[in-house]
């Protein structure tokens, strides 16, 4: 019956893909669209394997907890549905609702994964409980992720389709992370909503308000997900918008939007102790450092001050781009992450020696894609101590710096190099 349902859905859900409007308007074909979300779903099916054989190694046993736990919640729903369609607003911490950006005893730390066992139990009802019955759900839903950056960069790069294609979609380690039933899918697709409905706002001289209702819903799946990405989205989004509105002053305005930035992260707490950004990821640091888990790697301790960021600033950007190295390699998932690292080392020298010399359009939403996606690292880097988690959390901003960093080469002239 399982292998009938699971059959059943995944025809029904490869059909809807060619009547959706965001899908059929992409610029990709159905059968492109059809075989991408088919890959999604063997990542997806793949994630679960793995999370079941290699969990402890890769970082990976949340995916079938989470699982587990909507099994339960579907189980509340029977037994107490008031419950079940109340316990999100609940908090049973003296705090209340307080701590926003605190790693313990926070109702928000807690929401991200009380969302997402949520949705997963949504999912049960239709799926009868079956792990895998899910990954389709939750990859057609994730699809539209990839599929609004594709779209955005279509309309930059409109020669350069198939390298977008795989750019978008298909880099080994971004397809893995965001197919499998965890939240970096959910999060991804947040950001991008965020940025297709902005970048076509601005296109198109104004922001409606269908517009900034899904700007809205992004932001609220972001704060509810992964709070700390909302914090680190906002100054790229006012450096884009700023830069869009004064285009000849691109570099001074993203130069001074981050200096801000970096004043009041540091001043905040000067205001409201609540406001405390270094010492909430000082704290984000420790609470890593307090689990166990088989890609440990050692860290310094980071102190929340000026001079602490400084000291930590060469360990967080090594950790967070370069791992893992490979003396860290253990199993098989680790080896093709270090074979990535080292594909994306030559690109960025093909993009350094074969930079091609054809004028960028919208050259503003490229700047976002490198500051966000380097402040997303800095962050990563200043504060997880697993390289499995390191991967994961590092896989939604490959798209923003893989497809610039693909375009950006002149690859004929590497064709003829190559032929002479």
């Amino acid at each position: 019956m399982d292998y009938l349902l699971f059959i059943g859905y995944l025809f029904l859900f490869s059909w809807l893909i060619t009547r959706i409007r965001l899908f059929h308007q992409s610029g990709l074909s159905d059968p492109q669209l059809i075989i991408l979300f088919l890959l999604k779903v063997i990542a997806g099916i793949f994630y679960g394997w793995v999370g079941i054989y290699y969990g402890y190694f890769a970082y990976m046993y949340d995916t079938w907890g989470y699982h587990n736990a909507s099994i339960l919640e579907q189980h509340l729903f029977y037994s107490n549905p008031q419950e079940y369609f109340t316990n999100l607003f609940h908090s049973s911490y003296e705090s209340g609702y307080g701590r926003l950006f605190d790693s313990t005893n926070s109702y928000w730390n807690d929401l991200k994964a009380n969302i997402f066992i949520k949705l997963l139990s949504v999912f049960d009802f239709f799926s009868f409980g079956n792990y895998y019955i899910n990954v389709i759900f939750y990859c057609f839903i994730t699809l539209t992720g990839p599929v609004m950056t594709f779209r955005i960069m279509f309309d930059i790069y409109p020669q350069k389709k198939m390298l977008l294609l795989v750019a978008c979609f298909l880099v080994p380690s971004f397809l893995y992370w965001t197919s499998g039933i965890h939240k970096d899918g959910i999060t991804y697709t947040a950001i991008c909503i965020i940025l297709y409905h902005l970048y076509f706002g601005l296109k198109e001289g104004k922001i409606s308000l269908r517009r900034w209702a899904y700007l809205l819903t992004g932001a609220l799946i972001l704060l509810a997900m992964r709070n700390y990405i909302l914090v680190v989205l906002a100054p790229a989004l006012l450096a884009w918008y700023l830069s869009k509105r004064f285009p000849g002053q691109l570099k001074t305005i993203f130069a001074a939007t981050y200096l801000t930035g970096a004043i009041l992260f540091f001043s905040l707490k000067y205001i409201s102790p609540s406001l405390d950004f270094p010492a909430a990821v000082a704290n984000k640091q420790e609470a890593f450092m307090k689990l166990e888990g088989g890609s440990g790697i050692r860290v310094r301790p980071l102190t929340p001050t000026v001079k602490g960021f400084i000291q930590n600033a060469p360990q967080a950007i090594i950790n967070s781009t370069l791992r893992p190295f490979p003396s860290d390699i253990k199993h098989m998932l680790s080896l093709g992450v270090a074979l990535e690292n080292g594909i994306f080392i030559v690109l960025i020298l093909f993009n350094i020696f074969y930079h091609t010399k054809t004028p960028v359009r919208e050259k503003a939403f490229i700047w976002f894609c490198i500051f966000f996606s380097c402040s997303i690292l800095m962050t990563i880097g200043y504060t997880v101590n697993f390289q499995g988690a390191i991967v994961r959390y590092r896989s939604i901003i490959i798209p923003f710096l893989i497809t610039p960093l693909l375009a950006g080469i002149d690859w004929e002239r590497i064709k003829k190099q190559i032929i002479k």
